[in-house]
């Protein structure tokens, strides 16, 4: 399966219009933003788990990152509750689910296979700091390695915020929203922009929080597996 599959080409999806469609484990729905493959796929995902659902335990060979966007994702590492990021690397394993239900924004085989670095961080505790250069904008980092740079930010009421993104970029709106080139993005609104962009967009009446991922379109590739 290819779905927005050309990294060359800005791509907006509104989650939260699009259906819901069920997994192979009962209670587990996705909506899909892009991918490559069939199960095993290079993908970026809204997934929805129902009260008391959960996946069988296994592997994720090529890792896991996760954003809770609401109720609390839970594995034996602890609880997750919105707000909550966390990175697994490849290789490592766990058995996810939810009592309460939750809803995840999740990416997978998106790692440098020699990534074993575990991150889980509760963004609703970080600081944030306002770069000199970036007027109505601050930001928290989460994670940055020589592939990516990952963070949270948050967007003044009516903030102008330009961004080049030489080595491309994904932004999710988390709460708030904003325009992009002439789409409006709201509450898990999906933004790909290709290498060489600029990101040029405008909070709206009520700010906007976005997770923010640059500098890794480099490195798109399916799964070794699939």
């Amino acid at each position: 399966m290819e779905l927005n599959a050309k990294f060359d080409e800005r791509v907006v999806v509104h989650a939260a219009d699009i259906p819901w469609v069920k997994s192979p484990m009962p209670g587990v729905d996705r909506r899909m933003l892009d991918r490559i493959g069939g199960e095993v796929a290079r993908a970026t995902t809204i997934v929805r788990y129902a009260p008391e659902s959960k996946f069988s335990a296994h592997v994720h060979t090529g890792g896991e990152e996760f954003f809770v966007l609401d109720g609390v994702f839970q594995d034996e590492h602890g609880d997750f509750p919105a707000g909550s990021y966390i990175r697994n690397p490849p290789e490592s394993s766990h058995t996810p689910g939810s009592a309460p239900g939750c809803t995840i924004f999740v990416k997978l085989w998106q790692f440098d296979l020699a990534d074993r670095t575990h991150v889980r961080i509760d963004t609703n505790k970080l600081g944030m700091v306002q770069p000199a250069d970036r007027p109505g904008v601050a930001v928290a980092p989460l994670f940055e390695d020589a592939r990516e740079t990952v963070r949270m930010e948050q967007w003044d009421a009516g903030a102008r915020v330009k961004l080049d993104l030489p080595e491309g970029g994904e932004f999710l709106a988390i709460d708030g929203g904003f325009t992009e080139s002439g789409d409006q993005l709201r509450q898990q609104s999906w933004l790909r922009l290709p290498m060489g962009a600029t990101l040029d967009a405008t909070a709206g009446s009520n700010g906007a929080r976005v997770w923010v991922k640059t500098r890794h379109l480099r490195f798109v590739a399916p799964p070794k597996a699939a």
